[in-house]
């Protein structure tokens, strides 16, 4: 059920689209929190507003100030195909990306073959806020997954688990380098998140509401968000490797096999028995 905020912020979100104009802008889509219906009070609004021709950010910025957005800024790079706007309305913060409708298919295409999945993930459940058809075509195109291209997520996940000593992890656990554990451990679950995704043939969101979003996954590791913040949250160096390292072990058990799953496969048991030792004699 679509909580009563994500119904206010769609409100807003389809005034600023229909106070956009017709002949400049023809496809606007609602992505983010608001358009799965499940924004709070911390959630802002994310838009996709996609234009018969490329915008120069100045415009952006005027279109967007007409639609009754105010405090304007940007973020990120300024010089590419893509504008972005960032602005207040009714006290609510407003995210806008800008496409040429040109760049927009084109990215479509990029999506499918692998770059910024997040993306496909956000169009994949946009709301169109105003369509020419453009939103349907492409949650077509995105409702398939390819196999091809999970397999090769997979493989590039994996890629970093194996090759050198088993040990050597351990070298993470001195004191003062707590930044440089943290470092590997945040890249190691991000790679677990690829994997259980790309399994699945989902495209990946952001880490956000990770529990709902992994709710319906049906082939993932037991209790795979609620180890992921075990082994984040651990004081101890040498147990929080250990627990995350178990959490990779059983996440490329259930992987099909490659030559990076399987050195993968290998070497993280190796690790785990390394550190089991290390946490037993602790």
């Amino acid at each position: 059920m679509a909580s009563a905020r994500s119904g206010q912020l769609r409100d807003l979100a389809q005034a600023v689209a229909d106070a956009l104009p017709v002949k400049i802008v023809e496809e606007v889509v609602l992505t983010g929190s608001v358009s799965r219906g499940v924004a709070d009070d911390l959630s802002d609004i994310e838009m996709l507003i996609v234009s018969t021709e490329q915008l120069s950010l100045t415009t952006c910025f005027g279109l967007a100030s007409a639609a009754g957005l105010v405090e304007l800024d940007s973020w990120g790079a300024q010089d590419g195909a893509t504008r972005r706007v960032s602005g207040f309305r009714d006290g609510v913060p407003l995210e806008l990306i800008w496409w040429s409708r040109e760049h927009a298919e084109a990215s479509i295409d990029a999506l499918l073959h692998g770059d910024s999945p997040s993306t496909a993930d956000a169009l994949a459940y946009g709301v169109p806020l105003r369509t020419c058809g453009l939103s349907a075509r492409w949650q077509a195109r995105l409702s398939d997954y390819p196999g091809e291209l999970a397999a090769v997520r997979i493989e590039e996940a994996a890629l970093t688990w194996g090759g050198f000593a088993p040990a050597g992890p351990l070298t993470l656990t001195r004191p003062g380098d707590r930044l440089a554990l943290l470092e590997r451990m945040v890249d190691d679950v991000s790679r677990v998140m690829r994997i259980v995704y790309a399994i699945n043939r989902v495209w990946q969101p952001t880490h956000k509401r990770l529990a709902a979003r992994v709710a319906s996954l049906p082939v993932k590791p037991e209790r795979l968000e609620e180890r992921i913040d075990e082994a984040l949250t651990e004081p101890d160096p040498r147990r929080a490797l250990l627990l995350l390292t178990e959490l990779q072990a059983d996440t490329v058990r259930l992987a099909p096999e490659g030559p990076n799953v399987n050195r993968a496969r290998r070497w993280l048991e190796s690790v785990a028995q390394t550190l089991a030792v290390y946490d037993a004699d602790a």
